[in-house]
């Protein structure tokens, strides 16, 4: 992390800043801001920058292979399966914890992956307040490929709209207004105008989707979708209340929900390099390492973390019924790296990609940071800290 950076943005730092940092972020629109936002973004030299475009872009040729469909069939469970996947996923998000290697040198290794939208809106409006509050000095920048503000909104616009007009698109999750993450759908929603819709507000007629705006029909032809099946997994009566979406609709999909399983914990096994860490299928491993302290249990199909061993023991793995279903993961050691005023934190650095239709491959456009000082990352395991939370990091333009 950058030293000078980080100094700099400390001795200038206020509570009386913060406050109105807060205050910028949750005018943005009607919906507060119902998770915590770190007093700071995270600073990054050239050189980390780098290693994460380049541990970036090892993720990404597996993807881009010819037979990651083929590899990524079991993924998918029958009962989330939905008609009419496409060939590429829309959008890629990739998480790497920041940590020191065998050399001690400071790299990042791959925690997660997935085929599903982040906070492609509002990372734009985090990363303007943390430079107009904290007077962060243009040189600094939080994108990538050459973006700003303008082109990477008309990035944006091109994955998401298509060929369509704001009206023929929708931003949809199961209770948008009530979701954590609400205020990112506000902030798409005034970059590129679609409307942010529940899974309750979709009608039906015939094979076609459409919502009501003043009384008249809108007929959908793009879903941005960001409703995740395992959080309705638990409502057997859902599709039975509202449009069953797992039909063949006449509807196109930003992105499938299918790519959401492709892209996950199920893909770590195929994916090799110097930021990856070794990961296998539980039913593959041969023999149980021995140093198993070393290591993490995954179960594939879970949600934000939940089932997740962390000190695993020769018992847990006995006790498993389904080993296809669970990953043996090398044990990722966060690097404290960012200085708080009480100390070190560990940081998780997400870079975000768009894939418009046309393009031959993604572009890493933005990305997410998040700061822990808990035996985790994610809110959980840090209710009672400060300087943790949800951020952004900069890099030198």
């Amino acid at each position: 992390m950058d030293p000078s950076a980080r100094n700099a943005f400390n001795h200038n730092f206020t509570d009386e800043k913060y406050q109105q940092f807060l205050e910028r972020l949750n005018n943005i629109s009607e919906s507060n801001i119902e998770f915590r936002v770190a007093e700071t973004p995270v600073f990054l030299t050239k050189d980390f920058r780098n290693k994460l475009i380049e541990a970036g872009s090892d993720v990404i040729q597996t993807i881009l292979r010819p037979d990651f469909k083929e590899l990524t069939e079991r993924s998918i469970p029958e009962k989330w399966r939905i008609p009419n996947e496409n060939d590429h996923p829309h959008v890629i998000a990739l998480d790497f914890g920041i940590c020191k290697d065998k050399y001690g040198e400071i790299v990042p290794k791959l925690i997660e992956l997935q085929g599903f939208p982040s906070l492609f809106g509002f990372q734009l409006f985090l990363g303007e307040a943390y430079q107009h509050i904290f007077n962060i000095p243009d040189e600094w920048t939080t994108y990538f490929n050459g973006l700003g503000n303008a082109s990477y909104t008309g990035l944006l616009k091109e994955t998401i709209l298509g060929p369509y007009q704001p009206e023929e698109v929708v931003l949809m999750d199961v209770n948008a207004p009530q979701q954590k993450t609400a205020i990112d759908f506000y902030c798409t929603e005034e970059l590129i105008g679609i409307p942010v819709l529940a899974l309750g507000d979709l009608k039906q007629e015939g094979n076609r989707l459409y919502y009501l705006k003043d009384g008249e029909k809108k007929y959908i032809k793009r879903i941005y979708n960001r409703l995740i099946f395992d959080e309705i997994d638990n409502d057997p009566e859902i599709f039975k209340n509202n449009v069953d979406i797992r039909q063949p609709l006449d509807v196109e999909w930003i992105t499938h929900p299918n790519w959401f399983y492709r892209i996950s914990k199920f893909t770590m096994p195929y994916l090799q390099g110097d930021y990856v860490p070794k990961t296998q299928f539980l039913h593959q491993v041969g023999q149980i390492p021995h140093n198993l302290e070393n290591y993490v249990l995954k179960p594939l199909f879970s949600f934000a973390g939940q089932g997740v061993i962390i000190d695993v023991k020769p018992g847990d793995i006995e006790q498993i019924k389904d080993p296809e279903n669970w990953i043996l993961q090398e044990k990722v050691n966060y690097e404290p790296v960012v200085q708080a005023p009480d100390g070190g934190v560990k940081v998780e650095i997400r870079l975000l990609y768009l894939w418009p239709d046309g393009d031959s491959a993604p572009t890493l456009a933005i990305n997410l940071a998040r700061l822990s000082k808990g035996k985790m990352i994610g809110v959980r395991y840090n209710k009672d800290f400060d300087w943790v939370g949800g951020t952004i990091a900069f890099m030198r333009s």
